[in-house]
């Protein structure tokens, strides 16, 4: 009896144990939580509104994700009541289209600028967003090599399935050791080298187009976004990995899918809950499982050839050997820069050459003036590397293409410490938002015209395009300005001269301008053009 009272008593006393550290985890969590959610946000706040920095009052645990989404319903609700879905698409010409995206996609932006100043903050469920259109401060952001100044850790856990820790999405060490392995293989003579690879894959779609022009008589409708999308990724397979499209298609593929799906949660709760297995997470980490395994194969493939050349995928295995001293493990390093890689060299090319195209084709005059230069340039001759710097129109185009659809709308850095620029103390956690889309077509530095195609601005380069160059950053701004920038320059003169020369082009009636933000900035619908052989 005294054994059994014993244990009944231990039990007891067990059970007591257990009640209290499960309070006590509770209360630890509870305290947690009411100090990341509540607390935290509040003494942030309270810090930026003493030094003249407001912003529209957050809800309750949500921040103002309840007003962002309520001003683009509202915003939406607007467009379909002016638009007119019978005779929209059936004269497509220059005034039937409007740039003025951005508006649209963030409305919130604009409107709360213009209540709060050019520098308001607002929340996203307790991530307080500063964000900032005052061309004194983004000057001194432009500048700012600090590394307590990074890549916001709510974007790269977003976004961590498609690009992990990888160059674009990581910080400190772990991001200087990559862009120090990555960056050297895509400047100067590296990216010089690759002009015949990407003339070489561009003239092999463009054959695919004539043969679809001759077969439907001369003149054919053509769904192009969807094949520039196949010759990017042929180019930045064979430049960086040695294969083609069709060995990385899968990749691209599930690449592809798994950003759509990722996209929904830039803006929106459904962040808060990505580790719980709901269907979508389900997918994502399939997809994500699948992508890595995938890539492991393309490596595994590379160090049994025995390739000695070096490439861009043979930087990185090199760099993975050093990784884990800086606090990325060898996998990973490989498998995450592949995948930014693949991700950054693949979509944002086409997409950019896709709005090239969309505009060109508005304006025939300025089409004409391309051809015209591009055809008194290359004459007879086979394009080459040292033809591209004389081509001053286009880049006048690409240029004026690339403030009007930049392939980042919005730039985001977080404060992982304590930071002043312009006389303004920004406390830790803090994410400056540097809205691109919006300054690029903000009048008040590029003029009445801001929101219309009009090259001729940088007929005198970037510096003389408007009062305030440095609100120009179409690869985003710092140290961390995109590495693949002179490639994807360089694609595009390519590809652009190459179908200018061989093609006239208008937009397709079938054609709905429709520009989304997912990600990156791509057209919604596609890009259909009525093309013809010159």
């Amino acid at each position: 009896m005294e054994g059994e009272k014993m244990k009944v008593e231990l039990l007891l006393v067990a059970g007591k144990i257990i009640l209290s550290i499960l309070v006590g985890g509770f209360l630890v969590l509870f305290l947690y939580l009411y100090k990341l959610l509540i607390l935290r946000p509040k003494w942030i706040r309270s810090k930026l509104e003493k030094q003249g920095i407001r912003g529209p009052p957050p809800s309750f645990l949500l921040g103002n994700i309840s007003g962002i989404k309520r001003l683009q319903l509202k915003v939406q609700s607007t467009a379909t009541q002016t638009t007119d879905p019978q005779n929209h698409h059936e004269d497509l010409h220059v005034a039937s289209i409007c740039h003025q995206w951005p508006s649209r996609i963030f409305p919130h932006i604009e409107e709360w600028r213009n209540e709060y100043g050019p520098v308001f903050v607002y929340g996203l469920a307790h991530m307080q967003q500063l964000c900032v259109t005052d061309l004194e401060l983004l000057k001194e952001l432009r500048l700012c090599t600090s590394l307590t100044l990074g890549i916001p850790s709510i974007t790269s856990k977003i976004l961590g399935p498609l690009l992990g820790q990888g160059l674009t999405s990581s910080n400190g060490s772990i991001w200087a050791h990559q862009r120090n392995t990555i960056a050297p293989e895509l400047f100067g003579s590296k990216v010089k080298g690759m002009m015949n690879l990407i003339v070489e894959s561009t003239t092999s779609m463009l054959r695919t187009w004539e043969s679809e022009i001759q077969s439907q008589g001369g003149t054919a409708e053509i769904r192009v976004d969807e094949h520039l999308r196949n010759l990017s990724g042929d180019i930045i397979a064979r430049a960086c990995f040695q294969s083609n499209y069709c060995e990385g298609e899968e990749i691209f593929s599930r690449l592809r899918t798994l950003k759509k799906v990722l996209s929904k949660r830039l803006i929106g709760g459904e962040a808060l809950i990505r580790w719980l297995p709901t269907k979508e997470n389900r997918e994502i980490w399939r997809l994500e499982k699948e992508i890595e395994s995938m890539i492991l194969k393309v490596v595994k493939q590379r160090r049994e050839a025995s390739y000695d050349q070096k490439d861009l995928l043979q930087m990185i295995l090199e760099g993975a050997e050093t990784s884990a001293e800086n606090g990325l493990s060898h996998k990973k390093f490989i498998v995450d820069n592949c995948k930014t890689i693949y991700i950054a060299g693949h979509e944002t090319t086409a997409a950019s050459v896709a709005w090239s195209l969309m505009l060109l084709a508005l304006h025939p005059d300025w089409q004409a003036r391309v051809r015209a230069e591009v055809l008194e340039i290359c004459g007879d001759k086979p394009l080459h590397a040292d033809m591209l710097p004389s081509m001053k129109v286009l880049t006048t185009v690409i240029q004026e293409s690339l403030r009007l659809y930049p392939p980042a709308s919005l730039l985001g850095r977080e404060a992982f410490e304590t930071i002043s620029f312009k006389n303004i103390v920004i406390p830790n956690g803090v994410v400056l938002l540097v809205p691109i889309s919006y300054l690029h077509q903000n009048p008040d530095i590029w003029g009445p015209d801001a929101h219309k195609f009009n090259p001729e601005r940088f007929a005198n380069g970037v510096l003389n395009a408007c009062n305030a160059p440095h609100a120009y950053m179409p690869f985003g701004v710092g140290s961390r300005i995109c590495a693949g920038q002179h490639l994807a320059i360089m694609e595009l003169k390519v590809i652009l001269s190459l179908i200018l020369s061989k093609f006239c082009f208008s937009l397709s009636p079938a054609y709905r301008h429709s520009p989304s933000y997912k990600i990156i900035t791509e057209p919604e619908h596609g890009l259909i053009l009525r093309m013809r052989r010159m």
